[in-house]
């Protein structure tokens, strides 16, 4: 797969406590560097001066309608008649395809913590969205269908950074599956930016994921 010229570029911060999109067009594209015009702020309409180093995940439709993301970085400008940034491309096997529901579920361990009155757990899960989550229990729990809950959620993103996202939420359901006692949760009052962090953490181990099954003996 390539990305034509003149495709349209979503361009999100990867590690900011801010919440910030940016929209610009690939001018050119030579081995793994794609060109882009200088992007806009969409909230606020202006043009963005992006730092060489910095890290984004792009996203971008293609001409029968499929979207995909991939994790760049600015790597330099290039002087033309359009002045131009230059982003890092990788291999198009590394793009994700986005799945046009709310949010992506993605199989991980994470770990949490599960207040519940005046009872605390310390579990793992089964995995994660930026909707909810599902947990896996050991032994007996206080909580039913329904109950509020508090989490802290521990995401730990592959450059070493450590976000702990704290946020309400509704025990949706308990179950047991493959003999393991497992229980859906709900995310009730997120803010954006815990969302972001919640979509990036399950979007980098999409990546992970991706490369363990093309090279298996790499995992």
């Amino acid at each position: 797969m390539e990305i034509k010229i003149g495709t349209q570029l979503e361009l999100e911060p990867t590690y900011t406590e801010r919440v910030e999109v940016f929209r610009c067009k690939v001018v050119e594209q030579k081995d793994n560097i794609i060109y882009i015009d200088y992007p806009t702020n969409v909230a606020t309409k202006k043009t963005a001066f992006l730092i060489d180093g910095s890290e984004f995940r792009a996203s971008f439709r293609t001409d029968d309608k499929q979207s995909f993301a991939f994790i760049t970085e600015v790597t330099g400008r290039k002087a033309g008649n359009i002045p131009m940034i230059m982003l890092h491309c990788p291999k198009a096997e590394d793009f994700i395809k986005i799945q046009r529901r709310e949010y992506v579920r993605v199989e991980t361990p994470v770990d949490v913590a599960i207040q519940f009155k005046d009872y605390k757990y310390q579990l793992v899960t089964a995995d994660i969205s930026a909707g909810g989550l599902a947990v896996v229990l050991k032994g007996a729990i206080a909580f039913q269908d329904g109950d509020e809950v508090k989490l802290t959620i521990v995401l730990p993103f592959a450059n070493g950074d450590v976000k702990y996202v704290i946020t309400d939420a509704t025990v949706v359901r308990i179950s047991e599956n493959d003999n393991k006692k497992i229980a859906t949760i709900q995310l009730t009052d997120t803010d954006d930016v815990d969302k972001q962090h919640i979509v990036r953490f399950c979007f980098e181990r999409q990546l992970v994921n991706r490369r363990k099954e093309t090279n298996p003996f790499d995992a």
